[in-house]
């Protein structure tokens, strides 16, 4: 799935082009840490959070030559100390979720689920101050959680106002049971001054239905 995102990025436009803009991202859904090399270029602080113990110590070991770049292992979403259980897919945890599949199959029909961890989950504002973070330090948030980005917006409101940028992967069907679609995240981030910047698709359901990387920028204040 992200080599095929990787195609269609050098051969379309650039979705990451808002991180000219950016000076620190938070990315929740880090799995091993993919574009570590990319936030580099931009020079960019990172902050990588991943909730499976194998992926985040692939993951801290990744980043282990980025000094810039940090890595904290957690399930966030919208309550704290919440018992999920957090379903691992079989394509190296890429397609992991809390949520069950669904239509996902239809686009990549070889992913499943083989296992089953229990985790407890964290809000981001309760993570970050937990670990001590300077949330000054970062001003895009980054979202691959594989449907559940909704809540954790929905956890992490009180900080929305100190992010310029939030890009999210996002589908316009029901990839996971009851995900986040894109209609969903445009009117939540519409409400709290994010339009829309850039939306670049990466796959498509024959059925209907496609993925995309959307980029939304906080609205300039009057």
């Amino acid at each position: 799935m992200k080599i095929l995102r990787r195609l269609r990025r050098w051969f379309g436009p650039d979705p990451n082009r808002f991180l000219r803009s950016a000076h620190g991202v938070i990315h929740v859904g880090a799995n091993v840490g993919q574009e570590r090399a990319l936030y580099a270029r931009h020079g960019l602080d990172v902050l990588w959070i991943e909730p499976i113990p194998e992926v985040f110590a692939t993951l801290r070991a990744n980043v282990a030559a980025f000094p810039r770049q940090r890595a904290l292992q957690a399930l966030v979403t919208d309550r704290d100390d919440h018992e999920y259980e957090f379903h691992v897919a079989n394509n190296a945890g890429e397609s992991s979720s809390i949520l069950e599949l669904k239509e996902h199959r239809d686009v990549w029909p070889k992913v499943a689920f083989t296992a089953s961890l229990k985790l407890h989950s964290v809000t981001l504002p309760t993570l970050l101050a937990r670990d001590r973070v300077d949330i000054t330090r970062y001003d895009t948030l980054v979202m691959d959680t594989q449907g559940s980005e909704l809540l954790v917006l929905k956890g992490a409101e009180s900080l929305l106002p100190g992010f310029a940028y939030i890009k999210t992967e996002v589908p316009d069907f029901e990839a996971y049971e009851g995900c986040a679609q894109l209609a969903d995240l445009a009117a939540f981030l519409a409400a709290r001054d994010f339009a829309e910047l850039s939306r670049s698709r990466f796959a498509s359901r024959a059925a209907g239905g496609h993925y995309y990387d959307v980029v939304y920028r906080r609205r300039p204040r009057p």
